[in-house]
């Protein structure tokens, strides 16, 4: 798929595992944005569970305004959405994006827990 994309198949769901973990500046995040819009946006409508890794992320105002414009227009093609590795600020700055884009994308505190509940939707 590509360096930040790939599919988990986790007791017999197909999980697009969105690896954002690590990202530090306004360019890398855009690059792994467009690789996961890149899958994301060619599946059928309601058809995407997705798990974002936000692990060890860096955000500012910039990144944050690329991701509540992304996780915004991928709600049609989203049936469900999980997070994980959300801690401190970046939960709070989260749980605002979820509210500015209407979605609800659970968080987790593990990538085990997270792919049993997406397993179930």
């Amino acid at each position: 798929m590509s360096e930040r994309v790939s599919l988990i198949e986790h007791k017999g769901a197909k999980v697009a595992y969105l690896n954002f973990s690590g990202l530090k500046t306004i360019e890398e995040a855009e690059k792994a944005i467009q690789e996961s819009k890149n899958y994301i946006r060619i599946q059928p409508e309601n058809s995407v569970l997705t798990l974002s890794n936000m692990e060890n992320m860096h955000f500012n105002s910039d990144i944050k305004n690329e991701f509540s414009t992304f996780i915004g227009g991928n709600k049609p093609y989203v049936k469900a959405g999980a997070v994980i590795g959300l801690s401190g600020l970046l939960r709070i700055i989260y749980n605002g994006v979820n509210k500015i884009t209407g979605r609800n994308i659970k968080s987790f505190d593990t990538k085990e827990d997270a792919l049993d509940w997406l397993s179930m939707q």
